[in-house]
C-alpha cells in the first residue's frame, strides 16, 4: 500500500469507510465479528485510514471501530464526524454544529472510540443556523487541547471552505466523488488545491453500483439507503447501467474487477485524493486495496473520462438540502 498526505496528515492511499458495517445498507447477515476481522485485515494490508461518524447507528459504528482498534491505536488514522446529531434535544438527524454541540459530540466520540484523540474530525454537514466560523473556532479549541489533531469539512462548497480555512487550517474535505459523481471537479477541487487541502472521496464505487452487482433495488432491504436514492430508481437506473457496463468492459480488458477499475481511475486524479470504499467483508477489502497497484492505460483512462454524467441527483431532496454547496 502506498501512502500520501492530506495536507500534513499521512494516510494510506486507499482508506476504509466503516459506515456500512452498522448503518445504511442491507445487512446480508454480516456480524460485528466479521466487520472487526475486515478492519484487522485492512490493517494487515496497510490500509490505515478508517472513517466513521457518530450518526452511523447512531453511535454503534464508532463503538465497533473502537473495539476493532483496541490495542492497535498507534497503527491507525481515525476519522470521525459530528454535526448530524443534536445533543441539545434535537437528536439524530438534526444538524447542529454549535460550539457546545461540537464539544459534546467530540467527547462522546472519544469515549466510544476508546481514544484520547481524533486524528481527523469533520463537520458532517454544514449547519445553516451556525456560522462555520463558530464551528471551526470550537474545533480549534479542541485542537489546542489535543483532543483533535486535524479539522475537516464534508460536502461544503467553495465559499464555506474559504471561510472555515481562514479560522483554522482545514486538512481535508470529504465529499462524494466517483465515475458517476464528478461534481467536485469544476469548483471544489480547484479551491482545495489553491489552499492546500486534501480530498477524501466517499462512495467511490457509487454506493456499489460501479461494481456491476446492483442492477435492481428489489433485493435490498427497505432500510437500505439505495432504495430511495434517485440514481437507483426507474429510468435513472436503466440509464446509469451504461456506466457500469463500460466499467465492466474496461475491467475485463485489464484483468481486474470493476471495483478496482473505479478506484484506480480515482487514484489517477491526484495524490491529494484518497478514496474510502466501504465494506464489511474481508474479500472486498482485499479486492479494493489491490487497486493501489493497478495501472490503467491512456486509452482506458480516455474511455472512462468520457463516460456520461449519471442520471438523477446523488442524494434525496432532503439530503441535498443539508449540503452547503
Amino acid at each position: 500500500m502506498k501512502y500520501t498526505k492530506l495536507r500534513d496528515l499521512q494516510v494510506s492511499r486507499i482508506g476504509l469507510g466503516a459506515m456500512g458495517m452498522s448503518f445504511g445498507y442491507t445487512g446480508s447477515g454480516t456480524t460485528d465479528a466479521e466487520s472487526i476481522r475486515t478492519v484487522h485485515r485492512a490493517l494487515e494490508l496497510g490500509v490505515t485510514f478508517l472513517d466513521t461518524a457518530e450518526i452511523y447507528g447512531p453511535y454503534t459504528n464508532e463503538e465497533l471501530i473502537g473495539r476493532a482498534i483496541k490495542g492497535r491505536r498507534d497503527e491507525v488514522v481515525v476519522a470521525t464526524k459530528f454535526g448530524l446529531v443534536s445533543h441539545a434535544g434535537g437528536g439524530p438527524g438534526v444538524p447542529d454544529s454549535t460550539p457546545a454541540n461540537v464539544r459534546t459530540s467530540v467527547e462522546g466520540s472519544l469515549r466510544r472510540l476508546g481514544t484520547d484523540h481524533i486524528d481527523l474530525c469533520y463537520q458532517h454537514r454544514v449547519d445553516p443556523r451556525t456560522p462555520v466560523e463558530e464551528t471551526v473556532g470550537a474545533l480549534a479549541d479542541l485542537v489546542a487541547e489535543g483532543k483533535v489533531r486535524h479539522i475537516g469539512l464534508s460536502e461544503a462548497g467553495p465559499g464555506t471552505i474559504r471561510r472555515a480555512h481562514a479560522v483554522h487550517p482545514v486538512t481535508a474535505l470529504q465529499s462524494e466523488y466517483s465515475l458517476w459523481t464528478r461534481d467536485p471537479e469544476a469548483d471544489v477541487l480547484p479551491v482545495l488545491r489553491e489552499l492546500g487541502i486534501g480530498f477524501v472521496a466517499y462512495s467511490p464505487l457509487g454506493h456499489g453500483f460501479l461494481t456491476g452487482k446492483v442492477r435492481s433495488t428489489d433485493d435490498l432491504d427497505e432500510s437500505d439507503l439505495r432504495v430511495t436514492n434517485p440514481r437507483f430508481l426507474g429510468e435513472n437506473l436503466r440509464a446509469n447501467q451504461r456506466i457500469a457496463d463500460a466499467v465492466e468492459s474496461v475491467a475485463a480488458e485489464a484483468g481486474a474487477t470493476p471495483a478496482q477499475i473505479a478506484l484506480a481511475w480515482l487514484l489517477t486524479k491526484g495524490d491529494d485524493i484518497v478514496p474510502i470504499p466501504g465494506t464489511r467483508r474481508v474479500p472486498r477489502v482485499e479486492e479494493n486495496s489491490a487497486a493501489d497497484i493497478l495501472e490503467l492505460t491512456p486509452s482506458q483512462l480516455t474511455r472512462l473520462d468520457s463516460l456520461p454524467t449519471a442520471a438523477g441527483d446523488h442524494h434525496t431532496a432532503e439530503q441535498m438540502e443539508l449540503m452547503g454547496l
